[in-house]
């Protein structure tokens, strides 16, 4: 029992452990004691650990997980209040709220010698080293708290593709954010907290298990294969956990991703290797994503026209 306790114990004591340095990073930068709230988050993973042992089987929750949700509704407004404060510092000084509609009722520290500081540390790449990094660590602490987490009735075959799908969300997620650094819209309050709104947006397929279910189908197949083609082909349900995966992708990250990009290119004439790149991987990716959609739901049409009993 302690040893069960201790293994769902060590991927929320690192979330934790994170979130504390992310929001001691935010007082930091603010000034303002007040900013310890964005920790309700992680306060709270100690009461799900308590719910989900007492609630669930294998200390797993099937289709959402509140521990990963808990520990994102800490990091997501810190980040938040890092880059707009990064925002900030990009602007001019003398300019006035009319300017910054979207910002007016952020708090921004005003005593002369803060601000003053903070130009300094931001032209030597201080502030944007410690925000970046703290996002880069954010999604390196998912993958690993998601490696930590019980397994529950996943295979260990079935956990490793999980992650190595999560590396491939989070480095595809992370470079929403490197957008920002482009000289075109480095100062641009819209297009910045247009891009912090579909970052967070994204964010949200690591809370939802049903995301990353592929791996276990293929796994079922993979034990239906000596039965034959026709029953492979009828185990998958229309509207299965596969296509709900793919839709969410697609409007999670692929889909939104793709508009902010090709608006970027067109409306803001960013035009480098990386944007059109990533540009064509979206679009790339999108297409391949609809037509799995398609052909998993012409299978189950074909399957179900050969279930339907035939008229003598």
């Amino acid at each position: 029992m302690f040893k069960f306790i201790l293994n769902i114990f060590k991927n929320r004591f690192l979330f934790a452990v994170h979130g504390i340095l992310t929001v001691w990073r935010v007082v930091d930068l603010k000034g303002e004691p007040s900013y310890w709230l964005l920790l309700t988050g992680v306060a709270l993973l100690g009461v799900e650990m308590a719910v989900t042992i007492k609630c669930t089987r294998n200390a797993e929750w099937k289709w959402f997980s509140p521990m990963v949700f808990l520990y994102l509704s800490t990091e997501i407004p810190s980040i938040w209040f890092l880059e707009l404060n990064l925002l900030q510092t990009k602007l001019p000084i003398n300019s006035s709220s009319p300017d910054l509609p979207l910002l007016s009722h952020i708090t921004i520290p005003t005593v002369g010698t803060l601000m003053s500081l903070s130009r300094v540390l931001a032209d030597l790449g201080i502030f944007t080293f410690t925000a970046f990094g703290l996002e880069q660590t954010m999604l390196i602490v998912l993958v690993l708290g998601r490696w930590l987490m019980p397994k529950g009735d996943m295979s260990r075959d079935q956990l490793s593709q999980l992650l190595m799908v999560y590396v491939g969300l989070g480095a595809d997620v992370l470079d929403i954010l490197d957008t920002f650094k482009q000289s075109e819209v480095k100062a641009n309050c819209a297009v910045i907290v247009v891009g912090l709104s579909l970052f967070s947006w994204a964010l949200m397929q690591f809370p939802l298990v049903l995301t990353q279910t592929s791996a276990q189908k293929q796994s079922r197949e993979t034990q239906l294969e000596d039965t034959g083609p026709a029953l492979m082909s009828c185990s998958s349900p229309c509207c299965s956990s596969e296509v709900w995966s793919l839709l969410l992708t697609v409007g999670l990250q692929d889909g939104p991703f793709l508009v902010y990009r090709l608006y970027l290119m067109i409306k803001e004439n960013v035009l480098n290797q990386m944007m059109i790149f990533f540009t064509c991987k979206n679009i790339l990716i999108v297409m391949l994503e609809l037509y799995r959609i398609c052909v998993v739901q012409h299978v189950w049409l074909d399957c179900s026209e050969h279930r339907q009993p035939q008229v003598l």
